[in-house]
């Protein structure tokens, strides 16, 4: 039977990284990732993020939606249209299927987040 995972009670190895260096903007930020949750079917993944500042370019697979709740920091989404959505703690959006633009880590950040990749 399927159990609630709760993330506060999960004892999940960090995963650290930086962004590809073709995609940086600015800065080389850390970033670790406490993956907390794959589902079955591996399509659906829940988690804690976290990043130091800097700026680096995203693109969404067409099948990759993103939801995130900040908890700490702030960050700035920017499309390559240049429209630009800040949030910071206590603020939730949603990264859809295709889009593309930048990642601007603006303070030290934490999220926790559900990426639903759906598979052909």
């Amino acid at each position: 039977m399927p159990a609630i995972i709760a993330f506060s009670q999960q004892n999940t190895a960090p995963e650290y990284d930086h962004p590809r260096e073709e995609r940086r903007v600015e800065g080389n930020p850390q970033r670790t990732t406490w993956n907390h949750y794959t589902n079955a079917s591996g399509e659906v993944y829940a988690g804690v993020w976290a990043c130091e500042p800097g700026r680096w370019r995203i693109a969404m697979g067409d099948t990759e939606d993103e939801f995130f709740f900040v908890t700490e920091g702030r960050c700035r989404l920017i499309d390559e249209a240049g429209l630009a959505v800040e949030v910071g703690a206590g603020e939730s959006l949603v990264i859809p299927a295709g889009f593309k633009g930048e990642f601007h880590v603006l303070e030290a950040m934490k999220k926790h987040y559900m990426i639903v990749e759906r598979k052909p």
